[in-house]
């Protein structure tokens, strides 16, 4: 960068930046090699002074050959012929690769020189274009001189920024085609309820539900073994691979024969939660009365309401009471609380990283990525279904979340300080964490609803499962069947005093049937995903144990499901439709 000031004493700096090839992208980034400043007086005779050389430059061999370059910078004051000229020592050792030390010539400098600003050209900087191109510096088009500090050249204003320390920001800025949600997963069935479904906050109302989920195992003639697993926050029906959809699920290696949840002896059932966007209703579905997508018309929700939306789906499958309900993270208060709202109709519960309610820390990490979403000017108050997507507020919102789902012990033993490559810094990704967070974000970023996150997440920060009660022991009072509490002691989105409230507050509410395990991960939040012996161990134990002494398990283990689809069309009314999606 060039800048002449009219004053005593004309001060001129000059930034010479090398281009260096970044490893994985197609940008480039600079590095800052030398900060030259040389003083004029006003009548326009150079002062004495020194090369103030960065420390950043690499010392130049003397076996290294050197070659003088000259690259003009004239004024654009009409009624001047003033010129600049830097003369460049380029070490040819390692050719565009090495550094530049800078000295600077004075030729013609006026007190209404304009302020000069060197920026990166379409094809890149003036030293890239002569490195690519083999052309002496003469030949190369000479950067264009803009008179505001800071301005943006038109062919850069396209989510592109200035193509200089931070080569990645057209990337972090790039905005992504619309995703189609109910690409995402199939195979699932769809139950539609074509009742208005009332919902708990500000009054509001659905003039219709529909609940997508998915089931493993056969359901036994008495209806009594069917285990409800719970999803979190951008899960979909699909815990496990099925037929219909051979992809793994996110619960694959905890459901099936002889696995936590066992599908040989269990019916298993998977809901898709209401607002989200893998076919249970949520803002990006369509409302029947408008025949428009909701987007943020779509109303308020709490766990409760989905609590009820799944008991809806149970009484169409014609299952009265379930032998248990497990669930993690959202999917652990949604079990919690689905075993409060039908303290007669869930025979066992497993709640697995979650709370009773909702603590300041989780609720000020949600609404982090609330902001991000929000501010993003393509989000367009919601209604960006059909027009560009708010990829960046996703991506962003993502990062944020994949930070409260791992921990540090994990980082520090996964990543360390370890870099991407040996290349110098720029201000885009260093170190491999970063880069995983990148990856997180973008792989994330159009698999799952921006308006679905925002209403999910806002019903986790209003949960509370004393709400309506005295207290939370009060509303804990109601929970009188077998519980399984667990906890991870690395977990910074629901910290362990949080399970071992639940557990406390069981116990002292009088329930004498309460286990708790505090497991020792190091993955934090996401253990419930991917701890198979500490957590897929716990469950499998909890709901069989009891049952092998009662001989339960032997006696339904033998039975075969007797006419499930007889059974589901005789309690089907006028009013309910259901379909394989």
């Amino acid at each position: 960068m060039i800048h002449v000031t009219s004053s005593t004493s004309l001060a001129v700096s000059l930034m010479a930046t090398l281009s260096r090839k970044h490893v994985s992208h197609p940008h480039y980034s600079y590095r800052t090699l030398a900060n030259i400043t040389t003083h004029f007086n006003s009548n326009g005779t150079q002062k004495k002074s020194k090369n103030v050389v960065s420390p950043f430059t690499p010392p130049v061999s003397a076996a290294s050959s050197l070659t003088q370059i000259t690259i003009p910078l004239r004024s654009s004051a009409s009624s001047h012929n003033a010129a600049a000229s830097i003369s460049l020592l380029k070490s040819s050792r390692r050719g565009c690769r090495d550094g530049y030390v800078a000295t600077l010539s004075k030729h013609n400098i006026t007190q209404s020189m304009n302020s000069y600003r060197m920026f990166s050209t379409k094809h890149g900087s003036l030293f890239q274009q002569s490195c690519r191109t083999g052309r002496p510096l003469t030949q190369v088009e000479t950067p264009k001189v803009s008179s505001h500090i800071g301005e943006v050249p038109p062919e850069h204003r396209a989510f592109k920024g200035l193509e200089s320390s931070f080569p990645c920001l057209s990337r972090v800025r790039d905005s992504g085609p619309e995703p189609e949600y109910d690409n995402i997963t199939k195979g699932y069935k769809l139950y539609t309820h074509k009742q208005p479904f009332p919902l708990q906050l500000n009054d509001g109302v659905l003039p219709q539900l529909e609940v997508a989920y998915e089931t493993w195992g056969e359901l036994n003639e008495d209806a009594s073994n069917a285990v409800l697993v719970l999803a979190g926050l951008s899960a979909s029906s699909h815990a496990r691979s099925s037929a219909d959809n051979m992809k793994p699920g996110w619960w694959e290696k905890f459901i099936g024969p002889g696995c936590a949840v066992d599908s040989s002896k269990f019916f298993v059932i998977c809901p898709n939660n209401l607002g989200s966007c893998y076919g249970t209703s949520g803002p990006s579905s369509i409302n029947i009365v408008t025949g428009k997508q909701y987007a943020t018309t779509f109303p308020i929700i709490g766990v409760e309401d989905m609590a009820n939306a799944i008991f809806v789906l149970l009484d169409h499958l014609g299952i009265n009471k379930l032998y248990a309900a497990v669930g993690s993270s959202l999917g652990g208060m949604l079990s919690l609380q689905s075993t409060v709202t039908y303290p007669d109709r869930v025979g066992r519960l497993v709640s697995i990283s979650a709370c009773a309610q909702s603590h300041p820390s989780s609720i000020a990490m949600r609404y982090l990525q609330r902001k991000c979403i929000m501010c993003d000017p393509n989000w367009n108050n919601g209604h960006y279904y059909g027009k560009v997507y708010p990829k960046v507020g996703m991506k962003l919102a993502r990062e944020i979340a994949t930070i409260t789902y791992r921990s540090g012990p994990e980082w520090n033993e996964r990543f360390g300080r370890n870099r991407i490559s040996d290349d110098p810094p720029s201000l885009c990704p260093t170190f491999l964490i970063e880069s995983y967070l990148e990856h997180q974000g973008e792989s994330f970023s159009t698999k799952y609803d921006p308006n679905s996150l925002l209403y999910i997440s806002k019903a986790m920060d209003m949960f509370d499962i004393g709400e309506g009660y005295d207290s939370l022991e009060d509303g804990l009072s109601r929970v009188k069947c077998p519980a399984m509490v667990i906890g991870v002691q690395t977990d910074m989105l629901f910290p362990i005093w949080q399970q071992r409230e639940i557990s406390k507050l069981l116990q002292e509410a009088g329930n004498e049937q309460v286990t708790f395990y505090e497991l020792n991960s190091i993955y934090g939040h996401d253990t419930f995903l991917l701890d198979l012996n500490g957590v897929g161990a716990a469950v499998k134990g909890f709901l069989e144990t009891e049952q092998r002494q009662t001989g339960w398990l032997t006696k339904h283990s033998k039975e075969r499901k007797v006419n499930q689809k007889h059974r589901s069309s005789s309690s089907t009314s006028p009013r309910v439709e259901e379909q394989t999606v």
